[in-house]
């Protein structure tokens, strides 16, 4: 199989010398032989190098190259005053050095090349590249979207054409038409399946129709029945503001409070409940240990508080909490047990029958579009004149549906829904997360959590470093942008997205090619 990396490593740097030495030496003698047949270039230690692999050989290379000044600034001054205006907008950088090996020449590799050097240099605020094109390929070159901007410069069997590619001539090529399929493992946005996708062309409802009222209350039915919940609350929004609505229930009690964190989003809810002036004391635990169960009683038991805070499933370790064992000691000790359940609601079955307030989305586990947010709840919800209006759940109580509510989101929500209809996608992700619980063991990767849940794993980087970067230069996109998981160096892969066996099936083959050249 053919994939993408950047060059780190000595091996990789000598095989890019006996590339270069074959194609810009012997192929195109634009330089004088040496014994050695390799050609280290002059710029080497400036260069990135963008190589696509034939499982363990190189098959092509691209160097990357944003210091000044140019080769190309050398031979022919400032390439600003020869660019064409759209190419002077934002960043500049060179590519140099594009060869393929004779024996990978069938038009795929080059694709590769241009396709991993485009997204390259997008993501890092490249807005155009320049590049010496040798005129044997100059049809090549123009299928990848590279324009000529000046005359051929060079002398006789080494003539090369001055040329530019910004990012929206590459997509207006020949080569963007062979698109890269890409693959996602993150936790969000979920790619819609074909039936959730049909509901978004649906003819929209009024939220005041009686036909909108019916399917609504059909879906909390639904939302009911998997929750265990007595009421839910739906609100036009992320898992933050489902979190913020119900804060906003505690600011309301006005009594103190008990936050627990072992991760970013229970650190999230802490900060959330600063915002709202509540009381409270935290108990918190590094990333991806479980709570103390023993202390978190020690402070129930000494009667300072009336409600607790804590996060069930932890998105940023990819850990589970044990929401039954708390909500067993808030009522015990006559607490309010308030939970975020965003990440794990719809992953796993549980109860939120021990809870007071609970919160959940349409857009992680569950499977359709992100835009609606729930709180659930087992006691009344009145509404007060201390919540600001969009944040009071107690205007959605019964059949109130106060704000405008997309009847697109309800209806692929509820197609959503229906494939929780005997626990069959509980048994699909359970399965899913076996396949990656047997990869980690085949791989020995250490997970950053003991109790996953099927929904997110979280690992270091440094484990296997670079290993995220290469495999979205191949087409897979694991979880590690965030700004959390870059502070801490963590990278995370989730299940939930509709194709996941298909992309799982690519991405293990994918893997397996990437130990085997990396033990060598």
């Amino acid at each position: 199989m053919y994939w993408c990396k950047i060059a780190r490593t000595e091996k990789e740097f000598e095989a890019i010398a006996r590339l270069n030495y074959q194609t810009f030496v012997e192929e195109i003698p634009q330089h004088e032989p040496d014994p050695s047949g390799m050609r280290v270039d002059p710029f080497h230690h400036e260069n990135v190098y963008v190589i696509v692999l034939k499982d363990q050989e190189l098959a092509g290379m691209v160097a990357f190259r944003a210091i000044r000044p140019f080769s190309l600034d050398l031979k022919l001054g400032p390439v600003e005053d020869l660019l064409p205006d759209d190419a002077l907008q934002g960043m500049l950088c060179e590519v140099r050095l594009m060869a393929v090996d004779k024996a990978h020449r069938n038009g795929r590799v080059f694709y590769y090349l241009a396709r991993a050097l485009s997204d390259y240099a997008y993501e890092n605020g490249y807005g155009a590249a320049v590049i010496s094109g040798t005129i044997r390929e100059q049809k090549l070159y123009n299928q990848l979207g590279f324009e000529p901007f000046a005359d051929t410069v060079g002398t006789g069997d080494a003539l090369f054409v001055p040329m530019v590619l910004t990012r929206e001539r590459f997509d207006r090529s020949v080569a963007a038409r062979f698109k890269q399929k890409r693959y996602s493992f993150y936790p969000g946005p979920v790619q819609q399946s074909k039936q959730i996708q049909q509901a978004f062309l649906e003819r929209p409802i009024s939220h005041r129709s009686h036909e909108f009222k019916v399917m609504l209350e059909r879906v909390k039915n639904s939302l009911l029945t998997m929750s265990g919940a007595r009421h839910v609350h739906l609100l036009v929004g992320s898992g933050t503001l489902a979190n913020e609505a119900m804060i906003a229930q505690l600011h309301v009690l006005d009594e103190k409070g008990l936050i627990l964190t072992n991760g970013a989003f229970g650190e999230r809810l802490e900060k959330q409940a600063g915002r709202w002036g509540l009381s409270y004391k935290s108990q918190a635990y590094e990333w991806g240990t479980s709570f103390d169960i023993a202390a978190i009683e020690k402070e129930l038991a000494s009667g300072k508080y009336s409600w607790l805070l804590m996060t069930h499933g932890e998105t940023s370790t990819g850990m589970l909490n044990d929401l039954e064992e708390i909500a067993r000691l808030c009522k015990k000790y006559n607490v309010f047990l308030c939970a975020d359940c965003v990440s794990s609601f719809g992953a796993l079955p549980f109860s939120m029958d021990g809870v007071y307030l609970a919160t959940g989305v349409s857009g992680k586990a569950i499977g359709t579009m992100s835009g609606l947010a729930f709180v659930f709840s087992n006691s009344e919800i009145v509404t007060s004149d201390k919540i600001p209006a969009y944040l009071d759940i107690g205007l959605t109580a019964s059949q109130m549906i106060p704000f405008t509510m997309s009847s697109q989101l309800v209806h692929s929500l509820e197609y959503a829904l229906k494939a929780y209809e005997k626990g069959a996608r509980y048994t699909l992700l359970h399965d899913r997360m076996k396949f990656i619980e047997a990869e980690v063991g085949k791989h020995q990767i250490p997970l950053l959590a003991d109790d996953p849940y099927p929904m997110i794993f979280t690992w270091e980087e440094k484990t296997f470093p670079y290993l995220a970067e290469d495999a979205r230069m191949s087409g897979f996109d694991l979880h590690y942008k965030s700004d959390y998981l870059v502070e801490r160096g963590l990278i995370q892969i989730s299940c939930i997205q509709p194709d996941f066996e298909d992309a799982w099936t690519k991405f293990t083959n994918w893997l397996d090619n990437y130990w085997t050249y990396h033990s060598e």
